[in-house]
């Protein structure tokens, strides 16, 4: 079941997703709930204030009024959701709500997709998506944290440095 089960968007009152989050896990756990409704999330970000007191770090939400919702969408789950106290609906039009695409969730940084580099630097790798797509180049950086893949390849005679995501090169056999 949980093969179908999307990202929601659920719109809070502004100050109300912490509340939102533990009703809806309580709802959840009471209720028996853990095949319908897979996952809460808030959105947040570390951010360095600068203060009198010099600077300080603090957690912020991404989207306030905002709560993302993992879930297989039915009936029973929606009026759930939509009848927790501080809820005012979903996001998408009317009563029907609009699930997040796979390109909204990897923006969003919800889900983890996990790559598998089987290359190295110094690697000969072909590649695969892109307006270089077909160049061939040598890897020269890879930087894990930011999914990002440094190749350079040779463009009119000139060795050129191009900044790629993980996925977007295959190394040559």
């Amino acid at each position: 079941m949980a093969d179908n089960a999307n990202w929601y968007v659920v719109h809070t009152y502004s100050g109300y997703e912490n509340t939102v989050k533990t009703t809806i896990e309580k709802y959840v756990e009471n209720r028996g709930l853990r095949d319908a409704i897979l996952e809460i999330s808030i959105p947040m970000e570390t951010v360095t204030e600068i203060t009198d007191n010099g600077p300080k770090t603090v957690e912020r939400k991404v989207f306030p009024g905002y709560v993302l919702v993992k879930m297989v969408m039915s009936d029973e789950a929606w009026h759930i959701i939509r009848n927790i106290r501080g809820v005012t609906g979903f996001v998408g039009s009317g009563t029907k709500p609009i699930p997040l695409t796979e390109d909204e969730i990897a923006a969003l940084g919800v889900e983890k997709r996990e790559i598998v580099v089987n290359y190295a630097v110094g690697d000969s790798v072909k590649i695969t998506d892109g307006a270089l797509e077909s160049f061939l180049g040598t890897v020269e950086e890879i930087d894990l944290d930011r999914a990002k893949v440094r190749v350079v390849v040779s463009m009119f005679g000139r060795e050129t440095p191009v900044e790629l995501e993980l996925d977007q090169v295959e190394q040559i056999t």
